[in-house]
Protein backbone atom coordinates (compact mmCIF):
# COMPACT_ATOMS: atom_id res chain seq x y z
CA UNK A 1 0.00 0.00 0.00
CA UNK A 2 1.43 3.44 -1.02
CA UNK A 3 1.52 6.42 1.26
CA UNK A 4 -1.52 8.57 0.58
CA UNK A 5 -1.51 12.33 0.34
CA UNK A 6 -1.75 14.18 3.67
CA UNK A 7 -5.31 14.79 4.88
CA UNK A 8 -5.93 18.41 4.03
CA UNK A 9 -8.49 20.67 2.41
CA UNK A 10 -7.43 20.92 -1.20
CA UNK A 11 -9.27 22.04 -4.31
CA UNK A 12 -12.31 19.92 -4.99
CA UNK A 13 -12.59 18.28 -1.59
CA UNK A 14 -15.94 17.41 -0.08
CA UNK A 15 -15.86 15.83 3.36
CA UNK A 16 -18.57 13.50 4.62
CA UNK A 17 -18.90 13.23 8.39
CA UNK A 18 -20.24 10.03 9.91
CA UNK A 19 -20.22 10.06 13.70
CA UNK A 20 -16.91 11.63 14.67
CA UNK A 21 -15.07 10.58 11.52
CA UNK A 22 -14.58 12.97 8.62
CA UNK A 23 -14.23 11.00 5.41
CA UNK A 24 -12.30 12.09 2.39
CA UNK A 25 -14.07 11.00 -0.71
CA UNK A 26 -12.12 8.22 -2.37
CA UNK A 27 -10.77 4.85 -1.35
CA UNK A 28 -8.86 3.14 -4.16
CA UNK A 29 -8.85 -0.68 -4.08
CA UNK A 30 -6.76 -2.82 -6.43
CA UNK A 31 -8.39 -6.05 -7.59
CA UNK A 32 -5.60 -8.47 -8.51
CA UNK A 33 -7.62 -11.09 -10.37
CA UNK A 34 -9.65 -8.65 -12.46
CA UNK A 35 -6.88 -6.31 -13.67
CA UNK A 36 -8.84 -3.30 -12.46
CA UNK A 37 -9.25 -0.84 -9.62
CA UNK A 38 -12.36 0.26 -7.73
CA UNK A 39 -12.92 3.90 -6.77
CA UNK A 40 -15.11 3.84 -3.66
CA UNK A 41 -16.86 6.36 -1.43
CA UNK A 42 -15.69 5.15 1.98
CA UNK A 43 -18.65 6.56 3.91
CA UNK A 44 -21.19 4.52 1.94
CA UNK A 45 -19.17 1.77 0.25
CA UNK A 46 -20.49 2.90 -3.14
CA UNK A 47 -18.27 1.96 -6.07
CA UNK A 48 -18.10 5.18 -8.09
CA UNK A 49 -16.05 3.74 -10.95
CA UNK A 50 -14.12 0.64 -11.98
CA UNK A 51 -11.09 1.29 -14.18
CA UNK A 52 -9.01 -1.21 -16.17
CA UNK A 53 -5.29 -1.37 -15.45
CA UNK A 54 -2.58 -3.93 -16.19
CA UNK A 55 -2.60 -7.56 -15.14
CA UNK A 56 -2.13 -8.28 -11.45
CA UNK A 57 -2.29 -4.80 -9.88
CA UNK A 58 -0.75 -5.11 -6.41
CA UNK A 59 0.10 -1.70 -4.90
CA UNK A 60 -0.67 1.98 -5.58
CA UNK A 61 0.36 5.44 -4.43
CA UNK A 62 -1.48 8.77 -4.43
CA UNK A 63 0.21 12.06 -5.39
CA UNK A 64 0.53 14.74 -2.67
CA UNK A 65 -2.28 16.77 -4.26
CA UNK A 66 -4.51 13.70 -4.38
CA UNK A 67 -5.22 13.99 -8.09
CA UNK A 68 -3.07 11.18 -9.47
CA UNK A 69 -2.81 7.52 -8.51
CA UNK A 70 0.00 5.33 -9.81
CA UNK A 71 -0.69 1.58 -9.94
CA UNK A 72 1.94 -1.17 -10.12
CA UNK A 73 0.98 -3.86 -12.63
CA UNK A 74 2.82 -6.85 -11.20
CA UNK A 75 1.57 -9.35 -13.75
CA UNK A 76 0.53 -12.99 -13.23
CA UNK A 77 2.23 -15.90 -15.00
CA UNK A 78 3.83 -13.36 -17.30
CA UNK A 79 5.79 -10.75 -15.32
CA UNK A 80 4.33 -7.27 -15.54
CA UNK A 81 6.44 -4.27 -16.51
CA UNK A 82 4.10 -1.28 -16.50
CA UNK A 83 2.58 1.38 -14.27
CA UNK A 84 -0.93 2.73 -14.83
CA UNK A 85 -1.44 6.46 -14.26
CA UNK A 86 -4.93 7.32 -13.03
CA UNK A 87 -6.48 10.78 -13.39
CA UNK A 88 -8.66 10.61 -10.30
CA UNK A 89 -10.92 13.67 -10.86
CA UNK A 90 -11.45 12.48 -14.45
CA UNK A 91 -12.06 8.89 -13.30
CA UNK A 92 -9.90 7.59 -16.16
CA UNK A 93 -6.61 5.93 -17.00
CA UNK A 94 -4.47 8.80 -18.24
CA UNK A 95 -1.41 6.87 -19.41
CA UNK A 96 0.69 3.74 -19.04
CA UNK A 97 4.40 3.88 -18.27
CA UNK A 98 6.43 1.09 -19.86
CA UNK A 99 9.28 0.12 -17.54
CA UNK A 100 10.93 -1.66 -20.49
CA UNK A 101 13.65 -3.89 -19.02
CA UNK A 102 12.25 -3.84 -15.46
CA UNK A 103 9.71 -6.41 -14.30
CA UNK A 104 7.45 -7.30 -11.38
CA UNK A 105 6.83 -3.75 -10.06
CA UNK A 106 5.34 -4.02 -6.59
CA UNK A 107 5.97 -1.59 -3.71
CA UNK A 108 5.47 2.09 -4.46
CA UNK A 109 5.61 5.49 -2.75
CA UNK A 110 5.17 9.03 -4.07
CA UNK A 111 7.97 11.51 -3.42
CA UNK A 112 7.07 14.95 -2.03
CA UNK A 113 7.76 16.75 -5.33
CA UNK A 114 4.64 15.13 -6.76
CA UNK A 115 6.50 14.22 -9.95
CA UNK A 116 8.33 11.04 -8.98
CA UNK A 117 7.53 7.68 -7.44
CA UNK A 118 9.87 5.03 -6.08
CA UNK A 119 8.97 1.51 -7.20
CA UNK A 120 10.46 -1.88 -6.33
CA UNK A 121 11.03 -4.29 -9.21
CA UNK A 122 11.47 -7.80 -7.87
CA UNK A 123 12.84 -9.45 -10.99
CA UNK A 124 15.84 -7.12 -11.26
CA UNK A 125 16.44 -6.58 -7.50
CA UNK A 126 16.17 -2.82 -7.80
CA UNK A 127 14.39 0.27 -6.58
CA UNK A 128 13.38 2.55 -9.43
CA UNK A 129 12.82 6.29 -9.33
CA UNK A 130 10.19 6.97 -11.98
CA UNK A 131 9.45 10.35 -13.54
CA UNK A 132 5.64 10.30 -13.71
CA UNK A 133 5.03 13.35 -15.99
CA UNK A 134 7.98 12.28 -18.17
CA UNK A 135 6.67 8.68 -18.30
CA UNK A 136 10.14 7.20 -17.84
CA UNK A 137 12.57 5.60 -15.40
CA UNK A 138 14.89 8.26 -13.99
CA UNK A 139 17.15 5.96 -11.95
CA UNK A 140 17.58 2.31 -10.99
CA UNK A 141 19.29 1.45 -7.69
CA UNK A 142 20.43 -2.08 -6.84
CA UNK A 143 19.22 -3.71 -3.65
CA UNK A 144 21.24 -6.86 -4.43
CA UNK A 145 18.59 -8.80 -2.50
CA UNK A 146 16.00 -11.36 -3.52
CA UNK A 147 12.33 -10.38 -3.94
CA UNK A 148 12.55 -6.69 -3.12
CA UNK A 149 8.88 -6.26 -2.32
CA UNK A 150 7.54 -3.31 -0.29
CA UNK A 151 9.05 0.15 0.23
CA UNK A 152 8.63 2.89 2.84
CA UNK A 153 10.08 6.40 3.12
CA UNK A 154 11.80 8.04 6.07
CA UNK A 155 10.01 11.00 7.65
CA UNK A 156 12.14 13.45 5.66
CA UNK A 157 11.75 11.29 2.52
CA UNK A 158 15.51 11.23 1.99
CA UNK A 159 15.82 7.50 2.58
CA UNK A 160 13.89 4.52 1.29
CA UNK A 161 13.57 1.22 3.14
CA UNK A 162 12.92 -1.88 1.03
CA UNK A 163 11.78 -5.21 2.49
CA UNK A 164 13.31 -8.23 0.74
CA UNK A 165 11.30 -11.43 1.23
CA UNK A 166 13.68 -14.19 0.19
CA UNK A 167 16.76 -12.48 1.63
CA UNK A 168 15.04 -11.73 4.94
CA UNK A 169 16.41 -8.22 4.98
CA UNK A 170 15.78 -4.50 4.64
CA UNK A 171 17.72 -2.41 2.14
CA UNK A 172 18.39 1.24 3.01
CA UNK A 173 18.75 3.60 0.05
CA UNK A 174 19.84 7.24 -0.01
CA UNK A 175 17.46 8.88 -2.46
CA UNK A 176 19.54 12.03 -2.84
CA UNK A 177 22.73 10.26 -3.91
CA UNK A 178 20.73 7.36 -5.38
CA UNK A 179 23.00 4.85 -3.68
CA UNK A 180 22.42 1.81 -1.49
CA UNK A 181 23.61 2.47 2.06
CA UNK A 182 23.22 -0.94 3.65
CA UNK A 183 21.41 -4.27 3.68
CA UNK A 184 20.25 -5.23 7.18
CA UNK A 185 19.17 -8.72 8.16
CA UNK A 186 15.75 -8.59 9.83
CA UNK A 187 14.13 -12.03 9.73
CA UNK A 188 12.88 -14.78 7.46
CA UNK A 189 10.34 -13.57 4.93
CA UNK A 190 10.76 -9.83 5.44
CA UNK A 191 7.79 -8.42 3.52
CA UNK A 192 5.92 -5.52 5.12
CA UNK A 193 7.67 -2.26 5.99
CA UNK A 194 6.47 1.04 7.48
CA UNK A 195 8.09 4.11 9.00
CA UNK A 196 6.66 5.56 12.18
CA UNK A 197 5.42 9.12 11.50
CA UNK A 198 6.61 10.53 14.85
CA UNK A 199 9.69 8.50 15.86
CA UNK A 200 12.81 7.49 13.89
CA UNK A 201 11.69 3.87 13.60
CA UNK A 202 11.01 1.53 10.73
CA UNK A 203 9.06 -1.68 11.38
CA UNK A 204 9.62 -4.73 9.17
CA UNK A 205 7.20 -7.66 9.34
CA UNK A 206 8.95 -11.01 8.88
CA UNK A 207 6.23 -13.34 7.67
CA UNK A 208 8.13 -16.65 7.96
CA UNK A 209 9.66 -15.78 11.34
CA UNK A 210 6.39 -14.49 12.86
CA UNK A 211 8.19 -11.40 14.13
CA UNK A 212 8.39 -7.67 13.56
CA UNK A 213 11.86 -6.13 13.57
CA UNK A 214 12.31 -2.48 14.56
CA UNK A 215 15.21 -0.45 13.13
CA UNK A 216 16.40 3.06 13.93
CA UNK A 217 15.96 5.03 10.70
CA UNK A 218 18.96 7.25 11.47
CA UNK A 219 21.58 4.93 12.98
CA UNK A 220 20.20 1.84 11.17
CA UNK A 221 20.68 -0.18 14.36
CA UNK A 222 18.27 -2.96 15.22
CA UNK A 223 16.50 -1.59 18.30
CA UNK A 224 13.74 -4.10 18.91
CA UNK A 225 11.85 -7.20 17.88
CA UNK A 226 8.36 -8.30 18.81
CA UNK A 227 6.58 -11.62 18.20
CA UNK A 228 3.63 -11.52 15.83
CA UNK A 229 1.95 -14.73 14.73
CA UNK A 230 0.84 -15.86 12.24
CA UNK A 231 2.37 -14.83 8.91
CA UNK A 232 2.62 -11.04 9.48
CA UNK A 233 2.42 -9.72 5.94
CA UNK A 234 1.84 -5.93 6.13
CA UNK A 235 2.44 -3.25 8.74
CA UNK A 236 1.25 0.34 9.00
CA UNK A 237 0.83 3.13 11.57
CA UNK A 238 -1.89 5.53 12.64
CA UNK A 239 -1.03 9.15 11.73
CA UNK A 240 -0.19 10.01 15.36
CA UNK A 241 2.30 7.13 15.56
CA UNK A 242 0.70 5.73 18.69
CA UNK A 243 -0.57 2.55 17.10
CA UNK A 244 0.90 0.02 14.69
CA UNK A 245 -1.28 -2.48 12.85
CA UNK A 246 -0.15 -5.74 11.29
CA UNK A 247 -2.21 -7.97 9.02
CA UNK A 248 -1.60 -11.68 9.62
CA UNK A 249 -2.53 -13.82 6.64
CA UNK A 250 -2.45 -17.27 8.25
CA UNK A 251 -4.39 -16.42 11.41
CA UNK A 252 -6.84 -14.17 9.55
CA UNK A 253 -6.36 -11.31 12.02
CA UNK A 254 -5.24 -7.74 12.35
CA UNK A 255 -2.91 -7.27 15.30
CA UNK A 256 -2.97 -3.88 17.04
CA UNK A 257 0.18 -2.73 18.85
CA UNK A 258 0.94 0.08 21.25
CA UNK A 259 3.77 1.35 19.06
CA UNK A 260 5.66 3.28 21.75
CA UNK A 261 5.58 0.34 24.19
CA UNK A 262 6.03 -2.20 21.37
CA UNK A 263 3.34 -4.35 22.92
CA UNK A 264 0.43 -6.21 21.40
CA UNK A 265 -2.86 -4.69 22.58
CA UNK A 266 -5.48 -6.81 20.84
CA UNK A 267 -6.30 -8.93 17.83
CA UNK A 268 -9.25 -8.43 15.53
CA UNK A 269 -10.44 -11.58 13.81
CA UNK A 270 -11.58 -10.98 10.25
CA UNK A 271 -15.11 -12.39 10.17
CA UNK A 272 -14.96 -13.87 6.69
CA UNK A 273 -13.93 -17.09 5.00
CA UNK A 274 -12.06 -17.90 1.82
CA UNK A 275 -14.16 -18.27 -1.30
CA UNK A 276 -14.96 -21.70 -2.69
CA UNK A 277 -12.57 -21.03 -5.59
CA UNK A 278 -9.56 -20.43 -3.33
CA UNK A 279 -7.50 -22.97 -5.27
CA UNK A 280 -7.58 -20.61 -8.27
CA UNK A 281 -6.18 -17.67 -6.30
CA UNK A 282 -2.65 -16.47 -5.61
CA UNK A 283 -2.52 -17.85 -2.06
CA UNK A 284 -4.68 -20.89 -2.83
CA UNK A 285 -5.45 -22.92 0.31
CA UNK A 286 -2.06 -22.17 1.85
CA UNK A 287 -3.85 -20.68 4.87
CA UNK A 288 -6.87 -22.97 4.90
CA UNK A 289 -10.13 -21.04 5.15
CA UNK A 290 -8.47 -17.81 6.25
CA UNK A 291 -9.77 -14.79 4.33
CA UNK A 292 -6.07 -13.83 4.00
CA UNK A 293 -5.95 -10.21 5.15
CA UNK A 294 -3.10 -8.52 3.30
CA UNK A 295 -3.41 -4.84 2.37
CA UNK A 296 -4.08 -2.55 5.31
CA UNK A 297 -4.72 1.20 5.15
CA UNK A 298 -5.46 3.64 7.99
CA UNK A 299 -7.71 6.53 6.94
CA UNK A 300 -6.45 10.06 7.65
CA UNK A 301 -8.27 10.63 10.96
CA UNK A 302 -6.57 7.54 12.37
CA UNK A 303 -9.77 6.01 13.67
CA UNK A 304 -10.52 3.38 11.03
CA UNK A 305 -8.42 0.75 9.27
CA UNK A 306 -9.39 -0.74 5.92
CA UNK A 307 -8.22 -4.35 5.53
CA UNK A 308 -8.27 -6.09 2.15
CA UNK A 309 -9.13 -9.77 2.63
CA UNK A 310 -7.86 -11.12 -0.64
CA UNK A 311 -9.32 -14.64 -0.46
CA UNK A 312 -12.75 -13.42 0.64
CA UNK A 313 -13.20 -10.52 -1.83
CA UNK A 314 -14.05 -8.03 0.89
CA UNK A 315 -12.50 -4.99 2.54
CA UNK A 316 -13.26 -5.06 6.25
CA UNK A 317 -13.36 -1.77 8.15
CA UNK A 318 -12.06 -1.85 11.73
CA UNK A 319 -12.57 0.69 14.52
CA UNK A 320 -9.00 0.74 15.79
CA UNK A 321 -9.66 2.01 19.33
CA UNK A 322 -12.49 -0.44 19.95
CA UNK A 323 -11.00 -3.34 18.02
CA UNK A 324 -14.34 -3.91 16.34
CA UNK A 325 -15.49 -4.48 12.77
CA UNK A 326 -17.81 -1.66 11.77
CA UNK A 327 -18.59 -2.43 8.12
CA UNK A 328 -17.65 -4.36 5.00
CA UNK A 329 -16.91 -2.93 1.58
CA UNK A 330 -17.15 -4.92 -1.64
CA UNK A 331 -14.73 -4.11 -4.43
CA UNK A 332 -13.59 -6.79 -6.92
CA UNK A 333 -11.91 -10.18 -6.86
CA UNK A 334 -8.78 -10.57 -4.73
CA UNK A 335 -8.51 -7.02 -3.35
CA UNK A 336 -5.02 -6.27 -2.06
CA UNK A 337 -3.29 -2.90 -2.31
CA UNK A 338 -5.18 0.28 -1.46
CA UNK A 339 -4.68 4.04 -1.57
CA UNK A 340 -6.61 7.10 -0.37
CA UNK A 341 -7.37 10.53 -1.77
CA UNK A 342 -9.21 13.62 -0.55
CA UNK A 343 -10.34 14.41 -4.09
CA UNK A 344 -14.10 14.65 -4.57
CA UNK A 345 -15.53 12.40 -7.27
Amino acid sequence: MGRSAPFALVAGVTLVTVGSVAYADTLIVLNKSEANISLIRPATGEVVATLPVGEGPHEAATSPDGRTVVVCNYGARTPGSTLSIIDLPGKKVEATIDLVEYHRPHGIQYLPDGNHVVVTVEAEKKLLIVDVPGRKVAAAIDTDQDISHMVALSMDCKRAFVANIRSGSATVIDLESRQRIRNIETGAGAEGVAVCPVRPEVWVSNRAADTVTILDTETLDKIGEVPCAAFPIRVTFTPDGKTALVSCARSGEVVIFDAAERKEVRRVKMEAEAGTDAEERLFGRTFGNSPVPVGILVEPTGRLAYVANTNADVVIVVDIAKGEIVRRVKAGKEPDGMAWSAIDL
